[in-house]
């Protein structure tokens, strides 16, 4: 008798997940969401029943990418608070969060689909992400780097209206502009 909580899987099986996710981020960016899975299998160096036995379907694919991608961005925020001063990870962080922009806005239709069947693929996302922003933000406080009177709150909206004027990868070099005009507006000054 189970308590309906899964199973954790096997190393092996942890490290085919992962590949698969890996692959298609690459594939659906390079290629489009409508790619054959079996591409994606090839890619990740994984046989079509594997990758089918851990998503069934292409949208449950689609939503387990977006949120592998989510919880990458979310678990760099430490890692880069780890090895950088405080303002070079926020500013590293924030690079990041366009990567993570650009690959979310190929899988927007995809998730908007998604999300029209019941499913929420957002789920706890903005949470995850204003959390990682709240962590690196206070960090900057703490060191006298950036101004006390920016919330996070703040600094996430700035950071989605830059995603929503500049997403996509032909205006990157917009978007890192948008970003060095919003963060050197939070320095503080002598």
């Amino acid at each position: 008798m189970t308590d309906g909580t899964p199973r954790p899987l096997r190393a092996d099986a942890r490290r085919n997940r992962e590949k698969i996710l890996t692959a298609a981020v690459r594939v659906f960016t390079a290629e489009g969401l409508d790619t054959h899975l079996e591409r994606i299998a090839k890619e990740a160096g994984v046989g079509s029943a594997t990758l089918y036995r851990n998503f069934p379907t292409r949208e449950a694919l689609i939503e387990a990418v977006y949120r592998n991608e989510v919880a990458h961005l979310c678990d760099a925020a430490p890692a880069l608070l780890t090895h950088k001063p405080p303002a070079e990870a926020l500013h590293a962080w924030t690079l990041l969060f366009l990567d993570y922009v650009t690959a979310k806005y190929g899988m927007a239709d995809a998730l908007r689909a998604i999300a029209a069947t019941g499913s929420n693929p957002y789920g706890h996302s903005r949470y995850m992400i204003q959390a990682a922003i709240t962590s690196l933000m206070d960090a900057c406080t703490a060191a006298g780097a950036i101004r006390t009177d920016i919330q996070p709150t703040d600094i996430g909206a700035a950071l989605e209206g830059i995603a929503l004027t500049s997403a996509g990868a032909e205006h990157r070099q917009q978007a890192e502009r948008l970003l060095a005009l919003t963060l050197d507006g939070l320095t503080v000054r002598p």
